[in-house]
């Protein structure tokens, strides 16, 4: 497959400021939602979307939950520095157990003002459960954009503790706003559980316990999984050939169960909720057929950015066989779920093998997420930007969203 065609350019549009939602609707599921369904578009509410998605369906939600990535430390000179953590580097790269750290840890950072700190430590004053200590950081290595940032305490909390207690929301960076207490709340989504996100799944925002039970009346099934949303995904894609984008690594997360969901939904009945769950289901095939093609299960759930395009038509089985063998070698081996990261990269062109469906918002221009949706609705994507941009739908993290049915 030759990407060199590929021209980003072909994937910008016109996006005035004013149509960025740059907070959300009082309520959530209040939101529009455009529908492409049968060829065709039209204008919805996202509380109907439970009579319109297809009887039989199942939705994959990503679970992943939004950390309190910013810390705001003060130098005594009045200069604040931010240091946005991305994700654990020691004792464990694990979210879970750096969050149950204590005393120490260490961290992948972006610094914020970095040039007013050349050396020294950072220091801030945390109160939790009503006792002070003091939080400092002292950076260690620079790499490119990215630090590695030491932190230490004395006292009893845990470093998760520390992030909800005194971090901030890390809200995308176009909105062009500090984040505020509301945040906390509404640039996650209901269902989020699995810390170690610094971006949120956003498709999800427009989910209400009345939606979701709604859903399930109608005998559509849901099932979960985690991708852990990264930084990288709200960086533009800056070459005109997308060949020399560097896609960014997500970890992720799927349980045995939901494989066997996603399995009895194949091939045509299987719906994700976001890009996330998109790029980790599709991400699942990957890693399936690599594991089967060596007839054992891989240590190591890794897809690569070009992964895919290595392979002839001729080599590729429908996705129900493949996700047949993992689930016989997770029983096999007593496996309960599969983790790992992916680089996945999806362009036009790429042939979907588990996604039959998608909700999801309304991305950037030239970005990596608008060239997965035009990968699985061709050029209607076009038309479905026109029609929102001509209707008043809000664009972006806050914004409207869609429900793309292409085959349906």
């Amino acid at each position: 497959m030759n990407f060199s065609d590929i021209n980003i350019l072909d994937f910008d549009y016109p996006l005035p400021e004013n149509r960025i939602a740059k907070f959300p609707l009082e309520k959530r599921d209040a939101s529009k939602l455009l529908v492409l369904k049968d060829g065709r578009i039209r204008e919805n509410r996202f509380y109907e979307i439970s009579g319109i998605l297809p009887a039989g369906s199942l939705l994959v939600f990503n679970e992943t939950r939004v950390i309190q990535a910013r810390l705001i430390f003060a130098k005594e000179s009045g200069a604040k520095i931010e240091i946005f953590c991305l994700e654990p580097v020691a004792p464990s790269t694990d979210f879970q157990l750096a969050f149950q750290q204590k005393l120490k840890v260490r961290w992948k950072c972006l610094v914020g003002n970095s040039k007013r700190w050349k050396f020294g430590k950072l220091r801030m004053k945390i109160s939790i459960d009503q006792k002070e200590f003091m939080l400092e950081a002292k950076r260690l290595k620079k790499s490119g954009e990215t630090s590695i940032i030491e932190f230490r305490w004395d006292a009893a909390a845990s470093f998760g503790d520390i992030l909800e207690n005194s971090g901030h929301t890390p809200i995308p960076p176009y909105l062009k706003r500090n984040s505020v207490a509301s945040d906390k709340e509404r640039y996650q989504t209901l269902y989020a559980r699995n810390r170690g996100s610094v971006a949120a799944p956003t498709a999800g925002f427009h989910f209400t316990e009345e939606v979701l039970q709604q859903i399930k009346k109608r005998g559509i099934e849901q099932t979960k999984l985690s991708l852990h949303v990264g930084a990288g995904t709200f960086r533009p894609i800056v070459a005109e050939n997308v060949t020399e984008h560097e896609m960014h690594h997500e970890k992720i997360m799927i349980s045995k169960e939901s494989i066997e969901k996603i399995h009895a939904h194949l091939p045509d009945q299987v719906i994700a909720v976001g890009t996330t769950s998109v790029r980790t289901l599709e991400s699942l095939y990957w890693y399936g057929l690599y594991c089967l093609k060596k007839k054992e299960l891989q240590q190591e759930f890794m897809v690569r950015q070009w992964d895919p395009y290595q392979y002839q038509q001729d080599e590729l089985l429908p996705a129900k066989e493949i996700l047949s063998f993992l689930l016989k070698k997770m029983n096999e081996k007593g496996i309960e779920s599969l983790q790992g990261s992916t680089q996945l990269m999806i362009l036009p062109g790429y042939a979907y093998q588990i996604v039959q469906g998608m909700i999801t918002n309304f991305h950037q221009p030239r970005s990596t997420l608008l060239l997965l949706v035009s990968a699985f609705i061709k050029e209607k994507w076009k038309e479905a930007y026109d029609f929102a941009l001509g209707n008043d739908f809000r664009f972006l993290s806050y914004g409207d969203s869609c429900l793309f049915l292409p085959g349906k």
